[in-house]
């Protein structure tokens, strides 16, 4: 009973991973298009110079899915620990970076990307100095949670591995 409550505890990380770093990516996503669709209906000649700040934000939803996809693969399956209760915990504190950071750089990025269109609709040349490399920035903290995360799950994956097996 223990593992399978172990199970549901990294299950349950696993979902918050994937789930909130895209739900950050697609508020961010929202916030950028929004001002996009604005600026894009006086001035369709910026599509390309606002197109890389509207899809930025949806580099965090793919960090929480590989995550999620990593994990999925290596806690259900044949070759698959079982995992205690405290596994389980630690697992889903393990999503935690790329959770909470996917949610709030998404969101946080879309709007850097949205005040980036604005910029690039008074002066496109300044679109990427300015625009792209402050909402690359932002970026910085999806990344790094993305990397503790993935740090974090394949060590606690690996100690349960060794742990069964001796």
């Amino acid at each position: 009973m223990e593992e399978l409550i172990g199970l549901a505890i990294a299950m349950v990380g696993t979902a918050m991973a994937v789930f909130m770093a895209g739900i950050g990516s697609a508020i961010g996503i929202a916030t950028a298009a929004r001002t996009a669709t604005g600026v894009l209906s006086e001035k369709p000649e910026l599509y390309g110079k606002v197109f890389l700040l509207v899809v930025l934000p949806s580099t965090q939803g793919v960090y929480g899915f590989l995550v999620g996809y990593n994990l999925v693969g290596a806690i259900i399956g044949p070759e698959a620990p079982q995992l205690t209760l405290w596994t389980g915990i630690a697992i889903l504190a393990a999503c935690l970076p790329v959770a909470i950071g996917g949610l709030a750089s998404g969101i946080h990025q879309g709007r850097v990307g949205a005040a980036g269109i604005l910029m690039a609709a008074k002066k496109p040349e300044m679109a990427f100095k300015a625009g792209v490399i402050y909402a690359v920035m932002v970026e910085l903290y999806a990344v790094l949670g993305w990397l503790i995360s993935t740090l974090a799950t394949s060590a606690i994956i690996g100690w349960a591995n060794t742990a069964a097996k001796g």
